[in-house]
């Protein structure tokens, strides 16, 4: 009896620390990949042409237009690590390095829709409401 006991406990213990694994990990993952891509394009002096061309292309401002209304009260994702803990559940690491790769060699029209569609296809509604409102405040910094 105290063999299972032990064992429960330990079980126990050993999914807790898990889960603030979890929890800790998608924390720090959110704030070194947020920081490398920032650094890269500031670095690269990209950051600013990225903003301006986000502002002037009147089919993504189309696209963000409903997080600008957006009741941000309502919204499943509130925070940058709240948005990294649902797309590392819906994309794994793998797809997720495989977009960053073609994002950085450039992707053709063909290649953005077909990028859109996945993430449309894999996320809610409010779930991708909200990541264009992380967008937009992330860009507005």
């Amino acid at each position: 009896m105290r063999f299972i006991k032990r064992l429960i406990m330990t079980a126990v213990v050993i999914a807790l620390l898990l889960g603030a694994a979890y929890y800790f990990g998608t924390n720090w993952i959110a704030d070194k990949a947020m920081d490398q891509v920032t650094t890269q394009l500031e670095n690269n002096g990209q950051l600013d042409s990225v903003k301006q061309e986000i502002t002037s292309n009147p089919e993504v401002q189309a696209y963000l237009q409903d997080a600008k209304t957006a009741d941000r009260s309502k919204l499943p994702i509130k925070t940058k690590e709240q948005a990294t803990r649902v797309v590392l559940k819906k994309f794994s690491v793998r797809e997720l390095q495989d977009i960053q790769k073609k994002a950085q060699s450039g992707m053709s029209a063909q290649e953005q829709q077909q990028l859109m569609q996945q993430v449309e296809s894999r996320l809610t509604e409010e779930e991708l409401l909200s990541l264009k409102v992380l967008a937009l405040d992330e860009l507005s910094k």
